[in-house]
């Protein structure tokens, strides 16, 4: 690619909600005949693999009060401020057209060069509620782009909704046709966020245990669970006679979710982008101690619109599960229009609008 391509750099942070549309917005950018770099920390450095060969990783230093005792908080402003200057100096280096920050502390070094550079910048926020790292930009920056709608922001500040950029992958699923419950095979895919989720291994298991033969003997389950967990769910559906592959991250989620019949999961605003722009029914479970409670707020659009139940974590019961999965397979015409409202809902253009904003920026 000419050197003389408009450089565009990416600040993300070390989870796959930051992640993956900031992957996202880096295919599109590639594909316009931009140059792209990902300015992330060491801890951010291991989610790129997804990241097309033609994008930079830089790691610059970053850090948190989140983690680490006494010393290593104390240490938190030395490391950013070490972080900030070194993204100065590669900035001055190699001038970026713009600089977008998808949240999470490892992007607070590139944003921060960026407003002191005075450089075009802006933020994308997955969430229905600013994360810490975005609230302390969003008055700093030239567009703040909302993934989730409505997005609580400060103040005197507005956000235009793009949606959440998806991968290509999931692109390629896209309104993919839902092929209504019934008696023959159905999958039933199971999520838990980046991490898995310790929740879904305890309750899931025994909630498809207690599911009428009529509906267990023609279902298949995909889980996601954490390693710890892996044996003791596998071991489980095996007693119970149910057909099941439980990994701790699969490598074809938007594959399943299109075979899917109903999809179990977190309410991370990746997970509830995929599941709107692929357009399957779901029962979301929000993660209790998310930043502001931005799991239920994320779900809330997929649950006002029809496409989902949501089961706040302190009223999960296998029991109260078992009930809500039946009430989406058992009824087939009410699965369908679920899948219909879901896909109402998706924003698959979500990162060619992005994209947008960014030659918009660029052109200021």
């Amino acid at each position: 690619m000419s050197e003389t391509a408009p450089l565009l750099v990416i600040a993300a942070g070390g989870t796959g909600g930051h992640m993956f549309p900031a992957q996202s917005l880096a295919e599109v950018m590639l594909s316009r005949g931009w140059r792209v770099k990902l300015s992330t920390d060491a801890r951010g450095a291991r989610y790129t693999g997804g990241f097309p060969m033609a994008v930079e990783i830089e790691e610059i230093p970053s850090a948190t009060f989140a983690r680490g005792g006494v010393l290593a908080k104390l240490a938190v402003p030395f490391k950013i401020a070490g972080g900030v200057f070194a993204a100065m100096r590669k900035f001055r280096r190699d001038r970026p057209a713009v600089v977008v920050g998808f949240g999470g502390y490892p992007a607070i070094p590139a944003v921060a060069a960026a407003t002191l550079m005075k450089l075009p910048r802006m933020i994308h926020e997955q969430n229905g509620v600013l994360g810490r790292v975005n609230e302390v930009f969003a008055s700093r920056v030239g567009l703040v782009a909302c993934g989730t709608w409505p997005t609580t922001l400060p103040e005197g500040v507005e956000g235009v909704h793009v949606g959440n950029p998806v991968r290509a992958a999931v692109l390629e699923k896209a309104a993919a046709p839902y092929i209504a419950p019934g008696d023959y095979p159905m999958e039933l895919l199971v999520l838990g966020g980046s991490q898995g989720a310790r929740i879904t291994s305890d309750v899931v298991p025994q909630a498809v245990a207690g599911l009428p033969d009529a509906i267990k003997s023609h279902l298949r389950v995909s889980q996601q669970a954490r390693p710890e967990d892996v044996a003791r769910v596998e071991m489980f559906y095996e007693q119970a006679g149910i057909a099941a592959e439980v990994k701790t991250f699969f490598n074809d989620v938007p594959k399943r979710m299109s075979e899917a019949q109903l999809v179990i999961a977190r309410a991370g605003a990746s997970t509830v982008a995929d599941i709107s722009v692929i357009g399957r029914p779901s029962i979301l479970v929000p993660y209790a101690a998310a930043t502001g409670d931005h799991q239920t707020a994320n779900a809330r659009g997929l649950v006002d619109g029809g496409a989902a139940i949501m089961v706040p974590e302190s009223q999960l019961t296998s029991q109260s599960l078992t009930e809500q999965i039946m009430l989406v397979l058992s009824n087939p015409q009410g699965a369908v229009q679920m899948a219909h409202a879901a896909l109402a809902l998706g924003k698959p253009h979500a990162a060619a609008e992005l994209a947008g904003l960014v030659e918009q920026l660029a052109g200021r």
